[in-house]
């Protein structure tokens, strides 16, 4: 089975500033909007319904000015001065309000009230019709776009997050898809708008041609106008939706940090740059209204224009007995079907600027690239595996040319448990991210079971070996919902008992309402020992083969360390187990310790060889049990340096090669 895959080491070379930068800028990008219309296909059947039902409501609301126009004034009001204009169209309505009259044995007028009220009501109904169905197929679309969106964000990798804001991702979801909502809904209702336009135009043409050529004159003016207008307010929409993107990381930001904020009394000073951004978004948007106002003030007045055109122009023909009056009142009110649509494109432009950039930064996050290699055809593991890990010349770098660990090699035998220590920044979480394949690497790098893991289903992998992490997340929902995580794999008898095992069951039992309590933002109800405890219990109800501890006991004290011993104990027995601490009690119970000093590997041995060594192994050991006054001289007021460097000094020997059982 060929199980080779290619995998690019980990070093960024993209720009990440693209994923706001990186935009095409269009007004009108025709290719994103054919995109965003596939997403409605699935409802292409309740589409159909609004297009017929806007059909017919243009059809009707045309048919009312004939009535009010041709059939009332011209042929009931004033049949006598008209009747030279009977071959003029009234498209049946003539004869059909005089059937009704027949009918009813009503007045001819009072059947003319009837047929015109009979459409007003027939053409408001099938109007709302038409624009239920189009919210409904629209909002659904916008639901499985959201949700693809998301889907995205969920499997995009830990090197995306390193380096895009959380708060402009939340923007894309939230207010980006809103904007999308606008945009198709006022495109395919103007879409609606324009039949009415077709029709008002070819009965205008029917009843008087040069009436019409006047009225069609002012509509390159108002095309005109709204390209202007396109150019002026485009880069303004722009940067507005950049500004609320700004707002939302500074909110987010603060929000999460809000207890360093406290601690540090910035309080006023986020308050003056969070006004900063504020006021910069006020001032892009009060810009963009500004000229909303003048634009809309503009078209308004064209209709205006237009009805006093016919009105001057109209009027001198009905004196002439050239026209009928109620042609001339036809195309008074048919004046606004006609330029309406055209007006409608400009008051289209204002959704149209903001929606464009907000579909433009959805699909490029949709479209961003970057994603964990998986392989081609992964090796299946069997059910249980046995544990045994191996790096071999591992290098990995976040960034381009900043290496955080270098050549490291080690091998952990099943069952056996290792202790990573190290400074910060010694690369000792980096590689536990990389055995659970958060980031890429080159191939022939990380084994388990000597598989490599490159060629195993990250799912897979992520499913045998189970990380406490020191900052536990707590989801909203129950105490139990937040051990099993919702994995139906995981009985509710078996999250109690692994809460149990970890000690976890006595406090949770005290909660108001036990394993059902609902849990605050974070878990802020419950003290950081708690959370702890419910972290070991999440683990162990998943039922790892290998067990990961990164600086897991690291926020607890030392009586509430004490109580979880047991249950680390027993987490622990049988399972390959990776510890990274600082606290030497947990250190000396594993069978190796492996020290790293600038990631690299400095130190690797038994506790008991790495103390005979007396390199920084012992040098941290005598740091954590001398005394207080020891320690203080140690913390570097004497100007020998921080404790942690003379720990890990830089130019610290390097250890004699371990034996053959060690990498």
């Amino acid at each position: 089975m060929n199980t080779q895959v290619d995998v690019q080491p980990a070093t960024p070379s993209r720009d990440y500033s693209a994923f706001d930068a990186e935009l095409t800028h269009k007004a009108l990008n025709v290719n994103m909007f054919v995109r965003l219309l596939a997403w409605l296909k699935p409802y292409r059947f309740t589409l159909s319904i609004s297009i017929v039902l806007t059909l017919a409501s243009a059809a009707i609301a045309v048919l009312q000015p004939i009535v009010n126009g041709r059939v009332i004034i011209d042929t009931i009001l004033l049949p006598d001065q008209n009747q030279k204009f009977n071959e003029l169209p009234d498209y049946g309505m003539g004869e059909f309000v005089y059937g009704v009259a027949d009918w009813t044995g009503a007045s001819p007028l009072m059947s003319a009230v009837f047929v015109y009220a009979l459409l007003v009501l027939v053409s408001s109904l099938a109007s709302y019709g038409h624009r239920l169905l189009l919210a409904r197929s629209t909002l659904q679309a916008l639901r499985d776009l959201r949700s693809e969106l998301f889907r995205k964000l969920e499997t995009k990798p830990m090197s995306f997050y390193d380096h895009v804001s959380v708060g402009r991702v939340m923007t894309r979801l939230t207010n980006d898809v809103e904007n999308l909502i606008e945009l198709l809904t006022g495109v395919l209702e103007l879409v609606g708008d324009f039949i009415p336009f077709f029709l008002a135009l070819f009965l205008m043409w029917a009843i008087s041609p040069e009436l019409t050529l006047y009225t069609m004159v002012l509509i390159p003016v108002v095309a005109v106008a709204t390209s202007l207008f396109r150019k002026v307010l485009g880069n303004t929409y722009r940067n507005v939706r950049n500004a609320v993107s700004s707002i939302n990381q500074y909110m987010q930001e603060n929000l999460i940090g809000m207890e360093v904020v406290q601690l540090s009394r910035r309080e006023r000073l986020n308050t003056e740059q969070f006004g900063e951004r504020n006021a910069s978004h006020r001032d892009y948007q009060f810009h963009a209204m500004n000229l909303e106002t003048v634009y809309n003030a503009f078209n308004n007045s064209l209709i205006t224009v237009a009805t006093g055109v016919i009105i001057w122009v109209g009027g001198g023909e009905v004196i002439q007995d050239a026209i009928s009056l109620g042609s001339v009142v036809v195309f008074t009110q048919l004046i606004g079907m006609m330029i309406g649509p055209v007006q409608a494109v400009g008051y289209q432009f204002n959704s149209l600027f903001r929606a464009m950039a907000s579909g433009e930064r959805i699909f490029q996050a949709i479209d961003w690239d970057e994603s964990i290699k998986e392989p081609d055809n992964p090796v299946s593991l069997p059910d249980n595996v046995h544990g045994r890990l191996e790096f071999r010349n591992m290098s990995f770098s976040y960034y381009m040319g900043e290496e955080v660990i270098h050549d490291v090699s080690f091998t952990v035998n099943a069952g056996e448990k290792l202790a990573i220590v190290g400074p910060t920044g010694s690369g000792k979480s980096t590689l536990i991210k990389l055995l659970a394949r958060f980031y890429d690497f080159d191939d022939g790098k990380v084994f388990l079971d000597d598989v490599d893991v490159n060629h195993i289903a990250s799912v897979d992998l992520r499913h045998r070996v189970g990380i406490v992490l020191q900052d536990f997340h707590i989801f909203s929902g129950t105490v139990l919902d937040n051990i099993t995580l919702n994995n139906p794999g995981i009985s509710s008898e078996d999250a109690k008992e692994a809460a149990r095992i970890v000690n976890a069951d006595p406090f949770i039992r005290a909660l108001p309402q036990g394993y059902d309590t609902l849990l605050s933002e974070r878990g802020l109800n419950l003290s950081q020992g708690q959370r702890q405890l419910l972290a070991f219990a999440r683990v162990l109800a998943a039922d790892p083969e290998i067990l990961v501890l990164d600086e897991a006991t690291a926020s607890i004290d030392t009586a509430t360390e004490l109580v979880i011993q047991e249950g680390l104990h027993r987490i622990m027995e049988g399972r390959t187990s990776i510890v990274i601490a600082h606290r030497l009690q947990t250190i000396r119970e594993c069978d190796k310790v492996l020290v790293l000093h600038h990631g690299e590997v400095r130190e690797y041995g038994s506790h008991e060889e790495l103390m005979a060594l007396e390199g920084i192994y012992y040098t941290l050991h005598e740091l954590q049990f001398q005394d207080s006054r020891v320690a203080a001289e140690l913390s570097g007021d004497a100007g020998g340096g921080t404790a942690g460097e003379r720990a890990f000094p830089r130019n610290a020997p390097t250890p004699e090669e371990p034996d053959d059982d060690a990498p």
